[in-house]
């Protein structure tokens, strides 16, 4: 009998914990709970705030809202997608931190745009206007 891992595992060898490190991970109906009662708080936060007006500053009420929906990425792949440290020799974390890179560069992106966008397309002041050719 050969040590090394056959090159393609039986189905059932996989579900009985005979498998070689490659299984991916599966949810239970508590792990799936879990994330949907996680997933309805971290998107309920972010809309109170915004619509009750608890900050009184709106950068302070952005960034809490961006953090917040980084948070639940996170929330969606940990327990749906069942991203973790064993499935996959390792190799799902490594795709978990690949995300959370392209997350914070394309949430600090979307920061720049729209502040640029509001300092420099936003409507002049009445005196600005009497002041125009």
């Amino acid at each position: 009998m050969s040590s090394q891992a056959p090159a393609h595992e039986d189905a059932h060898e996989a579900h009985h914990g005979h498998s070689h490190g490659h299984q991916a991970g599966h949810g239970t109906f508590r792990s799936y709970m879990t994330g949907f009662v996680l997933s309805v708080i971290l998107t309920a936060i972010p809309f109170w705030l915004v619509m009750s007006g608890v900050f009184d500053s709106p950068a302070v009420t952005a960034v809490l809202v961006m953090g917040l929906g980084a948070i639940q990425i996170v929330v969606h792949m940990v327990f749906f997608l069942h991203m973790n440290t064993r499935s996959e020799g390792g190799w799902t974390i490594m795709a978990l931190i690949f995300t959370l890179i392209i997350v914070a560069i394309a949430l600090s992106g979307s920061l720049w745009v729209m502040h640029h966008l509001n300092t420099n397309m936003m409507p002049m002041s009445p005196e600005m206007m009497k002041n125009m050719p």
